[in-house]
């Protein structure tokens, strides 16, 4: 077997896997597969270098990998109204077990997009462009939702008082990690999510954090969660997830994620377990990051207007 025909079933395979993880219903894992095969497919369609593809197949691969970016987004934003279907993108199958004979119009009304990643940062870039390319996915800036913290975070105030209601600040004290001295502009990114994982309120970053010691990442950032604890549905969690930058892949990645639950809700100081990614915000598959005691520290504040 040829070395393109190799490449090409370990591609239908992985294509396999996310859709079959799909259908069972561990979005998850469906996303990460998705995601890994369309960073594959997006290299290997803009590569100059390469001559195993047609400049024709190489498209056909950009365009398989949009359709795997807007699976990925339908499935994480369950709102979207530009909903892409696992039925639809089981249609492509076809095209990439078969690429190298395949003479047939693509069946969807897709563009490929440049290799995108998450920006470090504070990093410069021109993200006009790469906004511009998003859009022509389909048809909306919202097909590919950019975050891309700047180094201040994008915390947001505290909410209005209401009488009877409570208020959560959650102040993010610090971190601890084996190899937190080597961690590139680290920052928490924080959301509320339901049972399901369905976002109950706007995704907040914290600053990037600058203060490093021994085996800590020192924050001392304070969250205001953007709902009364009291209209918290049962089920629900606060999630944090941990980022920070790799110079050498150049984009930001999720290290570990923690989370609190609905019970653990208390004024004072709470250390939460850190988990390896991917982030499962259904809270199904849980493996812990390491067995040392290495935590996520907090302290909560709850403030009642009588």
């Amino acid at each position: 077997m040829s070395d393109v025909n190799k490449t090409l079933q370990k591609w239908h395979a992985s294509f396999r896997k996310g859709t079959d993880f799909d259908s069972w219903g561990q979005l998850v894992e469906a996303i990460d597969e998705y995601q890994i095969l369309a960073r594959q497919l997006q290299k290997e369609a803009q590569s100059s270098n390469s001559t195993d593809f047609t400049e024709e197949q190489k498209k056909h691969l950009g365009k398989i990998a949009t359709c795997l970016e807007l699976r990925s987004v339908s499935l994480q934003c369950t709102q979207s109204t530009e909903e892409f279907k696992l039925e639809d993108l089981k249609k492509l199958e076809g095209i990439i077990k078969n690429l190298l004979t395949y003479n047939k119009e693509f069946p969807f009304d897709v563009q490929p997009v440049p290799l995108r990643k998450i920006l470090a940062p504070g990093e410069e870039e021109n993200l006009a462009l790469e906004e511009e390319d998003a859009a022509a996915v389909a048809g909306s800036t919202e097909a590919f939702p950019p975050r891309a913290p700047a180094s201040q975070g994008t915390l947001l105030p505290r909410l209005p008082s209401e009488p009877g209601m409570t208020l959560l600040t959650i102040r993010i004290e610090k971190i601890g990690l084996k190899d937190a001295g080597q961690c590139i502009d680290p920052y928490m990114t924080i959301s509320v999510k339901d049972s399901n994982g369905v976002d109950l309120n706007p995704v907040q970053d914290t600053p990037v954090a600058t203060k490093k010691e021994d085996i800590y990442i020192h924050f001392s950032m304070d969250v205001e969660i953007q709902r009364h604890v009291e209209k918290l549905p049962k089920g629900a969690a606060i999630f944090f997830e941990f980022k920070h930058y790799k110079p050498k892949k150049r984009f930001t990645s999720t290290k570990c994620f923690a989370f609190l639950e609905m019970d653990e809700i208390k004024p004072g100081p709470i250390v939460i377990e850190l988990y390896k990614k991917p982030t499962d915000f259904k809270r199904k598959k849980l493996q812990l990051l390491t067995k040392k005691p290495l935590y996520l520290h907090l302290h909560q504040t709850l403030h009642k207007d009588s």
